[in-house]
């Protein structure tokens, strides 16, 4: 199985090198990193949403899509004489064993918490080396990434050194506190008061949801999703009576949504 993946993945490589030659293909050859950023974080969520659909055949196609992202960034670094997919591979493989000592060494970790601290303190050290200054905790989290994503990340990286609530409680109550001072600063009509207070009521819903154990990027995903199908339904029921929900009162619209509310969840897996 492995040495059939080998030969699978290197046929792969050749053909992005057949791509990228002179007498490859035009829009192959034009692209950059700058270009290819887009297609790259694009096949990322393609990922995501395959995995969300549950669908296995989806999935294997758009990890298929991301790993040619992966061979094709590698390529062009490898035409610019930086690193090749095999350094790439050699790299990702030496720190996925430096990293784990509790399973290709001598050390020990009985708990995904010891596991994580172990972690963290490596990729530490790691930075410490080729930094002039102490690495920091926070680092490691892309500033790229999606803001409730990162938010979580960020979190439970400070966690992790003892910058935390001891009990959820702690949490709800900054939830309750940071509400109150969005209230005051929608009062007080300064734009820039109320987007700093809204933001602090984000930041503290992301901790609870991490306190939870659950994916703050993910919830509001699903919510949206649940959303535009609801209100995908409520048009679909005004286009059947030739109306169109512009010409609905508020009230109308509240009945129709509290319907699709129904019909969606009656309806869903």
């Amino acid at each position: 199985m492995a040495e059939a993946s080998g030969e699978q993945f290197d046929a792969l490589v050749q053909i992005m090198e057949r791509l990228r030659a002179d007498n490859g293909c035009p829009w192959d050859r034009e692209q950059t990193r700058e270009t290819l950023k887009p297609f790259l974080i694009e096949e990322a969520y393609e990922v995501v949403e395959a995995i969300d659909e549950g669908d296995p055949k989806h999935l294997m196609e758009e990890l298929g899509d991301l790993l040619f992202q992966v061979v094709f960034h590698a390529q062009v670094a490898a035409e610019r004489r930086e690193f090749t997919i095999g350094q790439v591979l050699a790299e990702t493989a030496d720190k996925m064993v430096r990293r784990h000592p509790h399973v290709f060494g001598d050390g020990t970790a009985s708990t995904t918490r010891e596991v994580l601290e172990q972690w963290e303190e490596l990729k530490r050290e790691e930075r410490n080396t080729v930094a002039a200054l102490p690495a920091s905790a926070l680092d490691g989290v892309p500033r790229e990434l999606p803001g409730l994503l990162r938010a979580q990340r960020l979190q439970d990286k400070a966690s992790r050194v003892g910058f935390d609530w001891p009990e959820i409680s702690g949490a709800m109550a900054k939830v309750e506190e940071e509400l109150g001072e969005l209230k005051e600063a929608i009062g007080s009509a300064v734009p820039e008061a109320v987007e700093e207070e809204l933001g602090d009521v984000l930041f503290s819903l992301v901790n609870l949801a991490r306190f939870l154990n659950l994916s703050a990027e993910d919830a509001l995903r699903r919510s949206i999703a649940r959303f535009a199908t609801r209100f995908q339904y409520m048009e679909a029921e005004v286009q059947r009576d030739g109306r169109h929900l512009k010409e609905m009162s508020i009230e109308e619209m509240d009945r129709l949504w509290e319907e699709a509310k129904s019909h969606v969840r009656s309806s869903g897996p």
